[in-house]
Parts: structure tokens; sequence; C-alpha cells
């Protein structure tokens, strides 16, 4: 499995429209969260490892992704995260493909 935890990609949403088209890095992976009936109490729901991200069997289209957006003025990451839906991310655009068809990235 690639790697995901630090990894850069551009977001493709329309949820954070402050996001549209930024660089953003990868710090966190949150299980299920896109998911209608989501726990965030739940034990492992907040992924930081890529050990744990790989035994949760990696991203899924319920997953939303924690990410810094890059500063270009600033030259330099925020210190303020957002938490977009995975499938708004360019490098997780096709686990929603992958979803209709059952599978996983």
């Amino acid at each position: 499995m690639a790697k995901i935890l630090g990894s850069t990609t551009t977001y493709n949403g329309t949820e954070h429209p402050y996001l549209r088209n930024c660089k953003v890095r990868i710090v966190a992976v949150m299980r299920r969260a896109a998911a209608p009936d989501y726990d965030p109490d739940r034990d492992g729901s907040y992924l930081r490892d890529e050990e744990d991200i790989a035994r949760a069997g990696g991203v899924t289209a319920e997953d939303r992704i924690e990410v810094q957006p890059w500063l270009a003025d600033e030259k330099r990451w925020s210190f303020v995260c957002s938490d977009p839906r995975a499938t708004d991310l360019a490098c997780f655009a096709s686990t929603k493909k992958a979803a209709k068809k059952g599978g996983r990235r």
C-alpha cells in the first residue's frame, strides 16, 4: 500500500469551498466519518499510523481525511486542519467508483 500520511494531493470537492483546487497534506484518516451511522467515540476511528490504516483495509469512500492546506503566500502548511470526504481528494477519487463496486483503495 502506498504511503498515505504526509502525502500531498488536491482538494476537488465543494463541501469546503476555501480548499477548492488547493494543495493539501494528509494528516490522518477518520474511519467511516462520512458514513450516516458514524460514531466518533468508536475505538480506532481516528488513524494516524500507516500500519493502522493498512489493518483497517485502507481508505474507503466512507472515510474523511484530515488535511492541512498549503498557504502559498506564506510558503508553509496551515496549522488549521479540515476534514473533507476521501472522495473529494484527487488521490482518492477512485474510491468513489470502487464504492459503487464494493471495493477499497
